[in-house]
């Protein structure tokens, strides 16, 4: 009976359209890297031409992006990641289908990269999700005989699972992301077609680009293995930031004071110009160091140990929460972490530490899990993008810590975003589904 299964042909046609859809994440994935550090490298050639641009290129950029993703991509706002939860649910019904929409990821990929060019701070890793579900949702189609009900729900779950795993090129975390994130429920174990898709996905990502560590191999110390006092601080300081983050995002996110809502609500496209126009001055003040996805800064301090000024994690935490504002596609994921990163250099400095590397790490790990209250997610993306084993008690820690701080002044911020999808009505979403939902 069971030989009878492997040689089905229809066995092993799901099995190749789930392989290719697979390898078809992760090229995706790699585009949208390169799509990003392309305009990245526009932005940054354009502002030594003329360092004036960012104030003519980022609310005008704004404007357009936001306008063009309300007209012609509903559904691609935001950072992808709430969107990709609700369309797991079963209730989610036609809109999910909608965030589902091969036009809507194709969209988002565009478009981020505009707002990048034009001066966000915007991440790539959480519209990877998007794209990733969606891919994977659109080749299940193809699958031979009758879509079971909860077809939907395995298929988006795999590929939002290998989006992480090739942005990242961590495949591990894609698959705690599948489970702690996506399905917030450790009785729906990562299924074959999960784990199959996450490998194949980071295998084909490693082919195009070869094997990598996300931010490069920082040197560190055998002291930084250790459970300090000084852990603890890092931890509790950057969960109560990442805490504050989400709850002004969700808080923005529904509702802003009296102008500034009939501005977002009746004239959305020049509230995201307004956005834009603030974005460009914070990147005045802090020397150009928000634009973009805080890759290139947070590698500086890990790799070089660099010292960035203070005023960099606060100035970058700014930005992004305008541009997630803005209602253009905008993830959360890569500037978050590069806050952390930001956070925790000012931290090592003021408690006197040699080094602000391992520092930098815990306070990267302790951000995120602020942000997504997601911790065993949270040390194992850091853990993996650093190729930090030997810190893993204090990264568990620290995301450990940093979540119980969250949880005190913040809900879960992609599962609260994830949620006001079901109570708002559909044609209210279709408007404006992320950037300015009514008051529950």
């Amino acid at each position: 009976m069971r030989f009878g299964h492997l040689l089905s042909y229809r066995h092993w046609q799901a099995r190749v359209l789930m392989w290719g859809a697979a390898g078809a994440v992760g090229a995706a994935a790699v585009a949208f890297a390169k799509i990003a550090d392309v305009a990245q490298w526009g932005l940054k050639r354009l502002i030594g031409i003329a360092p004036w641009t960012p104030w003519v290129l980022a609310p005008a950029g704004f404007f357009v992006i936001a306008w063009l993703t309300r007209r012609y991509f509903r559904g691609a706002e935001g950072s992808g990641i709430p969107q990709t939860i609700f369309a797991i649910r079963a209730e989610s019904g036609e809109l999910g289908q909608m965030f589902l929409r091969p036009r809507v990821v194709i969209g988002r990929v565009l478009l981020a990269g505009a707002g990048l060019f034009c001066g966000g701070s915007i991440g790539r890793e959480g519209p990877t999700v998007h794209v990733g579900a969606v891919i994977v949702n659109s080749v299940g189609r193809l699958m031979p005989g009758r879509r079971f009900p909860g077809q939907r729900h395995a298929l988006v779950l795999a590929g939002g699972a290998a989006g992480v795993a090739a942005a990242f090129n961590t495949p591990l975390a894609g698959i705690v992301f599948a489970i702690e994130e996506l399905s917030r429920s450790f009785e729906e174990r990562a299924s074959g077609t999960t784990l199959t898709t996450v490998i194949l996905a980071g295998v084909a990502a490693i082919a195009l680009v070869g094997d990598y560590t996300y931010f490069g191999q920082p040197q560190v110390t055998a002291l930084a293995s250790r459970v300090t006092p000084e852990v603890l601080v890092v931890a509790a300081a950057c969960g109560l930031g990442g805490g504050l983050f989400s709850l002004l995002t969700l808080k923005t996110t529904q509702r802003l004071p009296g102008g500034l809502q009939r501005l977002r609500t009746e004239r959305p496209a020049l509230f995201a110009g307004f956005c834009g126009l603030l974005i460009a001055a914070l990147g005045a003040l802090s020397g150009s160091l928000t634009y973009g996805t805080g890759y290139d800064e947070a590698r500086l301090i890990l790799e070089h140990n660099a010292h960035l000024p203070w005023i960099y994690g606060p100035a970058r935490a700014l930005a992004t929460l305008l541009s997630y504002l803005s209602g253009i596609p905008a993830g959360l994921l890569a500037p978050s972490l590069s806050v952390g990163a930001g956070l925790g250099q000012v931290l090592a400095d003021q408690l006197g530490q040699p080094s602000v590397v391992p520092f930098a790490i815990l306070g990267m790990c302790g951000f995120l899990a602020g942000v997504t209250q997601a911790p065993v997610t949270s040390f194992v993306i850091v853990m993996e993008m650093t190729a930090q084993h030997a810190m893993v008690l204090p990264l568990m820690l620290t995301a450990a810590v940093a979540t119980a701080v969250s949880k005190m002044v913040s809900k879960p911020l992609y599962q609260t975003l994830a949620d006001r999808y079901a109570v708002i009505p559909e044609p209210v979403v279709l408007r404006e589904p992320e950037v300015a939902p009514p008051a529950s």
